[in-house]
C-alpha cells in the first residue's frame, strides 16, 4: 500500500505533462498548433484541454501554468472530465494559482461524479482527512467505494481499513475481508499483511492458519517487515505449517534487517534451540531470500 500510495502521489505531479504526449509530439508543427488554438478559441472542449496540457508540459510552447489553468478551466466548465481532474490537481498544489482546497474539492467532485477513478480516490481522501472540507467519514466511504468498485487498489485498501475501524460505517470485519482480499489479489502488501492477520485471528472469517501463511508469505516476499515477522512467528510456533526453526530464523533475520527489537529477540530465542547445522542452513536460506526479494532487479 505504501508504495502504491507513493506512486499515486508522484503521478499527481507528472500525469498532466504526460497526457499531452497523446495529443502532440515535441516537434509539433506550427500549423497544427494554430489549428488547436483556433478550435480552442471557438469553444472546442477537447482542443481547450489539449492546449492546457501543452502549456502545462511545455510541449511545442513555453511552459506556462497560468495559460494551462486558463484553458483547463474553459474545458472543465464544459464538462471535460480530464480537464476537471487536472484543474483540481493544479489548485491542490498551487500550480499557476494560489493553493485552494475548496476549488480542489469542487473540481474533484465534478470529475468524480463523471466516474473519474483518481478523482474519486483523492476526493475520498480529502473528506477523510478534512482537507478543504469538514472531516466526513461517510463521504469518504462513498467515494472510496466508487473508486474501489472500479478496481482502484488504494481505494480498496482504504475502504477495508475504514470498515475494520468502523469509520463512517458500523464496524464490519466481513466487509474488511472482502476489500482487503480484492486489494491483496492486486498485490497490495499492506492488504496482504492485514488479511493474513485477520485469518490468523479469525476476524470476519473462521480462523485459518494456512490462509494466514499464504497472505503473509505474499507480503513478506515483497519486503513487508510486519509480514516477515508474523510469518517467522508462525514457523517458529508451528501454526499452519510444521514447526521449522530454520525458516523462522531466515524470516526473523530479514525482519531484523529492517529494524526492530522483536525480530532480534526471537532470533536469540530460537538460536538456543537450533543445532549448528540448522543455523548454517538458516543463514543460507536467509541470504537466498534476501537476494530474491531485494536484489531481484539487479
Amino acid at each position: 500500500m505504501i508504495m502504491n500510495y507513493i506512486q499515486k502521489v508522484l503521478a499527481v505531479f507528472f500525469v498532466i505533462g504526460f497526457i499531452s504526449i497523446c495529443v502532440t509530439h515535441q516537434s509539433i508543427a506550427e500549423s497544427n498548433f494554430q489549428e488547436i488554438i483556433s478550435k480552442a478559441e471557438q469553444g472546442d472542449a477537447d482542443a481547450q484541454y489539449h492546449l492546457g496540457s501543452m502549456y502545462y508540459s511545455g510541449e511545442g510552447v513555453p511552459h506556462d501554468d497560468e495559460q494551462a489553468i486558463q484553458w483547463y478551466t474553459k474545458a472543465a466548465e464544459q464538462g471535460h472530465v480530464d480537464a476537471q481532474y487536472n484543474l483540481a490537481l493544479m489548485y491542490k498544489h498551487g500550480q499557476g494559482v494560489l493553493l485552494n482546497f475548496k476549488q480542489t474539492i469542487q473540481w474533484y467532485t465534478k470529475a468524480a461524479e463523471q466516474g473519474h477513478v483518481d478523482a474519486q480516490f483523492f476526493l475520498a481522501r480529502m473528506y477523510k482527512n478534512g482537507e478543504g472540507v469538514p472531516q466526513d467519514f461517510k463521504q469518504a466511504i462513498q467515494w472510496y467505494t466508487k473508486a474501489a468498485e472500479q478496481g482502484d487498489v488504494d481505494a480498496q485498501y482504504n475502504l477495508a481499513l475504514m470498515y475494520k475501524n468502523g469509520e463512517g460505517v458500523p464496524q464490519d470485519d466481513k466487509q474488511a475481508i472482502q476489500w482487503y482480499t480484492k486489494a491483496a489479489e492486486q498485490g497490495d502488501t499492506m492488504s496482504q499483511t492485514n488479511l493474513g492477520s485477520m485469518y490468523k485471528n479469525g476476524e470476519g472469517v473462521p480462523q485459518d492458519f494456512k490462509q494466514a501463511i499464504q497472505w503473509y508469505t505474499k507480503a513478506a516476499e515483497q519486503g513487508d517487515v510486519d509480514a516477515q515477522y508474523n510469518l517467522a512467528l508462525m514457523y517458529k510456533n508451528g501454526e499452519g505449517v510444521l514447526q521449522d526453526y530454520m525458516i523462522a530464523y531466515a524470516w526473523f533475520n530479514l525482519a531484523a534487517f529492517q529494524g526492530g527489537e522483536l525480530p532480534r529477540k526471537n532470533i536469540d530465542i530460537i538460536l538456543e534451540r537450533m543445532t549448528p547445522s540448522q543455523i548454517e542452513e538458516g543463514q543460507k536460506h536467509s541470504k537466498e531470500l534476501y537476494d530474491k526479494i531485494y536484489n531481484r532487479d539487479k
